[in-house]
Order: C-alpha cells, then structure tokens, then sequence
C-alpha cells in the first residue's frame, strides 16, 4: 500500500507540507486524510489496507503531514491556517474539489475546511472528534480533569516534557529502548494489546509537546460558529470508548454543524479507525461515494476568509 503513494512537497503559506498522494482516478475530487496530534499520515495506513481488502475504492488518496507534525515543518498553525495549507495541497495536485476526512485534531481542520470551502467541499468524515469539552481543558483545568482525566492528564504530561526542554527528547528514546514507551499510547485504545506493536510505538515516537500544547492553545479559541456555513453532508464516527470525548461533544456537534450524523462503534477507543478500521470504512460510506453537485462550479462557492 504505502509503494503505491509518492512523497511529496507543497509549498504553502504556513511552510512546506509534507503529503503522500497517490492511486489517481479519472475523478476530479480528491480524498484527503488528516490526522490528528501525535500522528502522521501513517495513522490511515489500516484505514487504506481494509478499504483494499473490503473492495472500497478509496482513489486520488491525499494522506497529509500537518504542520509540526510528521515531515512537515512547524510551527503549528491555527486550526484555519492549516485548512488552507491542506487546499493549498489538494490544487497543486491539480484537484478542484475533495471529501475530506480528520482524525480528533484532524477533524477541526477538516470542518473548517469545509466551512471556508463549501463548494468545493463534497463531504466531510470525521474520526473521533476533538470536541468542544476536550479544547475547553485550558480554560477550566478543574472541571476538565474531572470530566476528561485522561485528556487533561496527557495535557499535563505534556506540559511536564515541554519543561524538561532538551532532556526531553533523550527521555522519550530512552523509554523506548527498554520498551515503556508504546505505555503511553495505550489509553488512546479500548484493547491496546490488540493493536499492533508498531501501531502504538510509531504514536509514541510523535510525541512533541511543545507541537501538542500549541495545537490544544490554538483549539481552545476556534470559532465554531463557522460551520454553520458548512453545505457539504458531515458523518462522524467515534468509539464508545474514546477518553478524549465529553458526553455532551455529539449533542454540541449537532447544534453547530448542520447535518451532522454520527455513529458510535462499541469497541473503539480514540483511534476507531485504526481498531475497527472496517466498521469505520462502513461507517463513513456516504462520504466515500459522495459526488460533487454538478449544478454548482468550484469558482463560485464562498472564498476563503
């Protein structure tokens, strides 16, 4: 799978952007795939394979490192910014519209994607959501600890590394060589002893705190209220047991996103397409299949703010 995606640059405003493009269709709408904090483009690699094997024609790929994360370069820009970074990769690439799909943090970027491309925009996927109880952490630490513990927890953790400065990153190798270090990933999953050994080691290694806090700052101050401009069909997927989820987050997405639909997988923790790569496949198939209306003209949809 991974032989029949390129490597690729795309100079964009917040910096070069690191990309992995590949299985070219005769179609014009790309599928973009954006993980979240603590990942790369690798984190869709399940995803692709069961779409292989189930027969789902996942074409005209766009897997993307974000800014700060992966290959690409930081600083980490603002949850707007880099949605224009992304479109800024999907038109070098010669493609006028796309389904866009996030993982957690991804998933922000691709509402706002959306919202600041309607026309353009033919559906949206979200993976386990960063909700609104997840980036108000900063705001209220107390209730958040309470509410999220493992988020505001790796919160902490974070804020910890970021303070150790240089002696961080000799800490994180060390853990890895004596094998501690996939420990840290293990709350992200509903059966960490299930996922593959490489799966939780390469999260681990993308811890980058300093990358992590300044994503979870520039969340915390996300005007939602833009997606209300969203025209594009939005269908989530989320594990029943994803710790980074408050109880209110689907009710709260269904009352800022218009159309929002979402599905819960019972044996899923915050990676539901990386444990149930195949229930996530089946999940999001209207935004697989979505096709553009072919009344409207990208070059007349709301341009970006």
């Amino acid at each position: 799978m991974e032989r029949r995606l390129r490597r690729l640059v795309v100079p964009t405003a917040v910096g070069p952007v690191v990309a992995h493009a590949g299985r070219r269709s005769t179609g014009a709408v790309a599928t973009v795939l954006l993980h979240g904090a603590a990942g790369s483009w690798r984190t869709w690699m399940p995803l692709l394979t069961a779409a292989d094997r189930l027969g789902i024609p996942l074409d005209d790929v766009i897997a993307v490192d974000l800014p700060g994360w992966g290959e690409s370069p930081g600083p980490v820009p603002t949850p707007a910014d880099a949605a224009e970074a992304v479109v800024a990769v999907a038109r070098a690439l010669g493609y006028p519209r796309w389904r866009v799909v996030g993982h957690s943090l991804g998933a922000v970027i691709a509402l706002d994607i959306a919202a600041r491309f309607p026309a353009q925009t033919v559906a949206v996927g979200l993976v386990s959501p960063t909700g609104a109880a997840a980036r108000a952490i900063l705001d209220r630490p107390l209730s958040g600890s309470v509410r999220l513990p493992a988020f505001a927890g790796m919160v902490a953790a974070m804020a910890v590394l970021r303070g150790l400065g240089p002696v961080a990153r000799p800490l994180l190798r060390g853990l890895r060589l004596i094998g501690a270090l996939h420990l840290l990933a293990r709350p992200l999953f509903r059966h960490p002893d299930r996922v593959g050994r490489g799966v939780s080691d390469a999260l681990a290694e993308e811890i980058r705190p300093a990358a992590f806090l300044a994503a979870v700052r520039a969340a915390r101050t996300h005007d939602d209220a833009a997606w209300r401009r969203i025209t594009a069909p939005v269908r989530a997927v989320r594990g029943r047991h994803d710790v980074f989820a408050g109880r209110q987050d689907p009710r709260d997405a269904r009352r800022r996103i218009p159309g929002y639909r979402e599905t819960v997988l019972e044996d899923s923790g915050h990676f539901a397409h990386v444990e149930q790569a195949y229930e996530t496949l089946r999940a999001l198939r209207e935004v697989w299949t979505a096709e553009p209306d072919r009344r409207s003209s990208p070059r007349h949809g709301l341009q970006p703010t």
